[in-house]
């Protein structure tokens, strides 16, 4: 049965050193107020408990620059691991932009990543636009030679697309994989959005008409995408969940539209990552900038962890 989906401020964690830097209650209450494009961003208190067996992981998109934005977002992410230790990151798409020479892997990868990478920390990539196919090859990106794939870790599995060619083929795939999953939650990712308030490109509703009712039917918790360069989190769409975060080494500053009525909580006046644990019964998240603030948490409920009701989203208090 469809859940209700809450948002839950922590407040009692105690403060730690790291990329966090903890407000009073009353700054986050009113940082954390209102919905749509933050004109500065809100220092939150972390939602992450951090507990022994769930699954923790990173979220970038729209990394492959080279870039300072994209180091910056680097270090701070490979330094959120003293605090954090999720244990593999996601890529949401657009990994290489311009030149794909063997020198590109190195220096928009392998060097901002490489503190990441030398722990043994897996990268699981989804393709953007910008990307060639080839990059399905490219062992660091664990895509081990197919546009579309999936992975599980413990309960939860990863459905991951390409966006960019959702041909029959790769719909019928995603219908099959679903159906046979048994894992208590299911995620999606890929490139482009289902739905955004971006004024530059805005919701993929070609794409949507596809992919949502097969998200619906086999009731998949939550959906990452980027391609748009800033963070969104949408209200829930059909009882499912939905992020973007494509601004990890670009960012559309200001392009948030401000007449959306789907946005719950957006950040573009600088660039984000997002940390991701998944426990049991609730999936929680941090996003922080550049600056090393966090912009948004909370805390979404399994569907099975409520008793009635569709997904909603409360706001943080």
């Amino acid at each position: 049965m469809i859940a209700v989906l809450t948002f839950v401020l922590l407040t009692g964690l105690p403060p730690q050193p790291g990329v966090w830097r903890p407000a009073s209650l009353a700054a986050q209450q009113t940082a954390s107020q209102g919905a749509g494009r933050s004109s500065a961003a809100p220092v939150l208190q972390s939602s992450l408990l951090n507990q022994k067996d769930s699954v923790r992981f990173g979220v970038i998109g729209d990394t492959g620059t080279g870039g300072s934005a994209q180091y910056a977002i680097a270090k701070l992410l490979a330094d959120a691991r003293a605090r954090f230790p999720y244990e593999f990151v996601i890529m949401l798409g657009d990994n290489m932009y311009g030149g794909e020479s063997p020198a590109d892997f190195v220096n928009k990868f392998e060097k901002p990543y490489k503190p990441i990478l030398d722990a043994g920390i897996k990268f699981y990539a989804t393709l953007g636009n910008h990307d060639e196919t080839s990059q399905r090859f490219y062992k660091p990106f664990n895509m081990d030679g197919k546009r579309y794939y999936t992975f599980k870790k413990d309960d939860v599995e990863f459905f991951v697309l390409d966006s960019t060619y959702m041909n029959p083929p790769q719909v019928e795939w995603l219908k099959d994989a679903l159906s046979k999953s048994s894992a208590k939650w299911k995620i999606a990712y890929f490139h482009h959005p289902l739905y955004s308030s971006g004024k530059k490109h805005g919701s993929e509703e070609d794409m949507r008409l596809i992919v949502e009712p097969l998200f619906v039917q086999y009731k998949v918790d939550a959906v990452f995408a980027g391609h748009e360069h800033f963070y969104e989190r949408i209200k829930p769409q059909k009882g499912i969940y939905y992020f973007t975060a494509g601004g990890s080494a670009k960012l559309r500053s200001g392009n948030i539209s401000s007449r959306s009525t789907i946005t719950d909580k957006g950040f573009d006046t600088d660039n984000s990552f997002m940390l991701v644990e998944i426990t049991k019964d609730e999936m929680r998240f941090d996003t922080i900038s550049r600056k090393g603030k966090i912009v948004d948490s909370g805390a979404l409920a399994h569907r099975q962890a409520e008793d009635k009701g569709e997904r909603t989203s409360a706001s943080l208090r």
